[in-house]
This record gives structure tokens, C-alpha cells and sequence, in this order.
């Protein structure tokens, strides 16, 4: 029994690739996590609501703190469905001021952890593998102040 516990550990000693491939961290899986996340801020400068969608799980949160003169805290909660219509209803990003830095920071199995550099704010994402496609299922977001936002 003992030496049968021990073929997954020489596995992943001796075909690195192999573990990752069963892990979901294959360079197929990092070119569609960044794609997805493209498809969101990308779909989002360009007014496009079905990129938009493409790259969302229907249960997205996506939420934002900020904190009041007094300095309480609120919580900003958008659903998938918020944000496609408010990617629809807001006039497309000029090309000259749009930033979308991608960085993968993290990935395991079907999870990724993702940030973008976007022209006014900074992103979160958690992708997760669903049904064969990477999708968002969360976002934590931060205003840059105003003495910072990137025109580009």
C-alpha cells in the first residue's frame, strides 16, 4: 500500500508537466484566464456587453469598500447582470486612455487569482474552470485617486 502512495509524488517529481496538466495550469489554461479577463476590461472600454458576458459567471459578485466622511465603511455589491447592462450603457473608453494590465498571480486546479491594472481602478479576480471555460466569479475592485488614474 505504501508504494502505491508513493507513484503520484514520483510522478510529479519526474513529469512536472503531467501534475500541472492535472491541476489546471497548463499554458492553454493561462492563455484562456488572461483571455477571460481581457474579455471584461476589454468588453468594458469598448461598450461590448456580450464580451462582457462571455467572461462572467451568471453568480459574479463584484463588489467595492469605500468609506464615507466619517470614515465607515460601505460595501458596493454588482450582480453579472449589473455589470453587463452597465458595460452597455456607458459610452466606449477613447483607445489613448484605456490600460489593461493582466498578471496571473495565482492559479490551483480549476481556480485562478488574477489583478488588472485598468486606467481608474485596480481589479481582483477569481476565475474558476466552469463546464470547460474559464469564467469570474468574484471581483474585489479599488478606485485609483484621482492624482494617480493613468491616461494613457
Amino acid at each position: 500500500m505504501k508504494s502505491m502512495l508513493k507513484i503520484p509524488l514520483l510522478c510529479a517529481l519526474l513529469f512536472p508537466e503531467f501534475t500541472s496538466a492535472m491541476y489546471g495550469q497548463t499554458a492553454a489554461d493561462s492563455a484562456a484566464i488572461r483571455g477571460t479577463a481581457l474579455d471584461y476590461i476589454d468588453g468594458w472600454y469598448t461598450n461590448n456587453p456580450d464580451r462582457m458576458e462571455r467572461a462572467l459567471h451568471p453568480h459574479l459578485a463584484k463588489r467595492l469598500v469605500w468609506s464615507d466622511s466619517t470614515r465607515k465603511s460601505h460595501l458596493v455589491d454588482l450582480t453579472a447582470l449589473e455589470l453587463i447592462q452597465g458595460t452597455r450603457a456607458h459610452p466606449p473608453v477613447p483607445p489613448a486612455q484605456r490600460r489593461h494590465d493582466v498578471t496571473i498571480l495565482s492559479t490551483f486546479g480549476n481556480v485562478a487569482m488574477v489583478r488588472i491594472e485598468a486606467s481608474e481602478w485596480v481589479d481582483f479576480l477569481q476565475e474558476i474552470k466552469w463546464n470547460g471555460s474559464w469564467k469570474i466569479i468574484n471581483v474585489v475592485w479599488e478606485n485609483r485617486p484621482e492624482a494617480q488614474t493613468v491616461r494613457r
